[in-house]
């Protein structure tokens, strides 16, 4: 039996207690918000290790809810949308959500998911046990704590934009196509197109242009992208 607390956020009550009867059943603890601000004072007193987030909320829509616990939690959130438009999908992997589900969905799909997001996230925090730091000249990715420093100063960084550079960075000079950083970074099957990476890789390279004459953020044209270093 699965162990641990799900958030469940949708102002559908009927989809509400489905997903609960589902969640509990897999052993689970479940608890229900209907609304956007509901859910984010839920997710400080319930601590939740996952949250199943619907886009379209009364008061704070899911984008500002995703905003939000993404300002002070790494926690898995995974996405419902009812519209399956790939917007949708690249918009709320950009805010940093681990994977979504479109509605009408299969509540053992849900459970699928939810199942592989939270072995993911878990052999991510015992790995984040060890010292993730990777260092260039006026560069410093430390993905235990998930900072990305500049030239010495801090620089805020989406937690999904730190794992992007600092998978590149941990291997510098191979070229990655978009398919592989999805797989390897976001770790799912991606169902749509890949300009997610794109939107990722063009705001790392607002933030990293004319650092250093070291190292680059390179596009290789019809491949992918790589990060480069100069001899």
């Amino acid at each position: 039996m699965a162990s641990g607390k799900i958030l469940i956020v949708d102002d559908d009550t009927n989809i509400c207690e489905l997903l609960r009867l589902y969640i509990e059943k897999e052993g689970f603890e479940a608890s229900i918000a209907n609304d956007g601000e509901t859910a984010l004072k839920m997710f400080d007193t319930v601590n939740p290790d996952l949250i199943l987030l619907d886009i379209m909320l009364p008061g704070l829509d899911g984008w500002q809810v995703c905003r939000e616990i993404r300002k002070k939690s790494s926690r898995p959130i995974i996405m419902l949308t009812a519209k399956g438009e790939v917007f949708d999908k690249v918009l709320g992997l950009e805010l940093g959500a681990d994977d979504y589900v479109v509605k009408p969905f299969e509540t053992k799909e849900v459970i699928a998911r939810i199942n592989a997001v939270l072995r993911r996230s878990g052999k991510k925090s015992e790995e984040d046990l060890e010292n993730k730091v990777v260092t260039y000249e006026n560069l410093s990715i430390n993905l235990t704590n998930y900072e990305l420093k500049v030239k010495g100063v801090p620089v805020d960084t989406p937690p999904k934009e730190m794992e992007l550079i600092y998978h590149l960075a941990s291997n510098p000079n191979r070229v990655f196509t978009r398919d592989q950083l999805l797989d390897e970074v976001w770790g799912f099957d991606y169902y749509g197109d890949s300009r997610t990476v794109d939107v990722h890789v063009k705001r790392l390279r607002e933030k990293l242009e004319g650092v250093s004459d070291k190292w680059a953020l390179k596009t290789v044209w019809g491949v992918g992208y790589k990060f480069e270093v100069k001899d």
